[in-house]
């Protein structure tokens, strides 16, 4: 496969380095552009196609081989997209695997994450380390697109909840919408404030579940969907100086399974569906979001 001609180098009147020339072609591989198996073009097609050296473009596919999207990456050989690897032998700990995946998915220079859960809590946490790449200058996207789906107030929750004292008053309720709350208000802040510091067009937008998530869903640029159950214990927890009973989740330290749409047809389709579960979602039962 032949790859396009990106526009900021058409007329050669902008010279890329070689960390924005794989940036570009990590994005086409992540995102099906560029399959396993293809062909990239020689290293002096591609280094007059994004106006640089040959040595950039060396050092841009040596990096690509050493994050192990390339294979038969020799000289005078046109390096070839690799084989998907597996995660890993087992899943990683959300927390764990979603940082790793989310700094990957910024290396685009489009980024769009979509994502249904119960808070924004290991979202915002994840979040931290490609914000703290792109403050060091490592990586530049020039968007950011945020879409989080979160249980309304309005409803009442499956979990987290008293086990004695459920419904409106419950003050398990309202610790967790304080908290979806608080949560949500520091993501946007810190994806927001890029925009100054960065001038990277960034818009964060929130709609409102009508019912209890029972997974989180996260999804990376149309490319990667990962998928983790919330495991739900009985416990004691005080709250509210009250020490009360309550059904609460695990949800930092559930397991999260990773499937891409490079991967083959089995992962290719559940992206694909679960991409458009989402969409639907967004564009019909779910309502606006304030933050309050």
């Amino acid at each position: 496969m032949v790859v396009t001609q990106e526009k900021a180098a058409v007329n050669g009147t902008r010279r890329s380095s070689s960390q924005e020339l794989a940036d570009t072609l990590r994005a086409r591989i992540r995102t099906g552009e560029l399959k396993a198996g293809d062909r990239l073009p020689t290293q002096a097609e591609l280094a007059k196609e994004f106006g640089v050296q040959r040595g950039a473009v060396r050092q841009a596919l040596r990096a690509l081989h050493e994050d192990g999207l390339l294979s038969n990456v020799t000289k005078g050989s046109p390096p070839r997209v690799a084989e998907a690897q597996p995660v890993g032998d087992e899943p990683q700990p959300t927390m764990v695997g979603l940082a790793q995946r989310l700094t990957q998915a910024f290396a685009a220079p489009h980024v769009r994450i979509d994502a249904a859960c119960l808070t924004a809590e290991t979202l915002m946490l994840a979040l931290g380390e490609p914000v703290r790449l792109i403050h060091e200058g490592r990586i530049r996207p020039r968007s950011i697109d945020v879409r989080i789906l979160l249980p309304s107030r309005e409803i009442n929750l499956a979990f987290p909840i008293s086990v004695n004292s459920p419904g409106e008053e419950d003050p398990v309720h309202r610790r967790w919408l304080e908290q979806r709350n608080a949560q949500g208000h520091v993501l946007r802040h810190n994806l927001q404030a890029l925009r100054a510091s960065h001038h990277i067009d960034v818009r964060v937008t929130f709609r409102a579940l009508p019912f209890t998530p029972p997974v989180k869903l996260y999804l990376l640029n149309g490319a990667e969907a990962l998928i983790a159950y919330y495991m739900l214990t009985k416990r004691e927890e005080e709250v509210e100086s009250e020490t009360l009973e309550l059904y609460d989740t695990l949800g930092a330290k559930s397991l999260l399974f990773s499937f891409e749409q490079r991967a083959g047809r089995r992962d290719a389709a559940f992206v694909e569906q679960s991409q458009k579960w989402f969409d639907a979602l967004w564009e019909t039962i779910t309502t606006d979001l304030t933050l309050s």
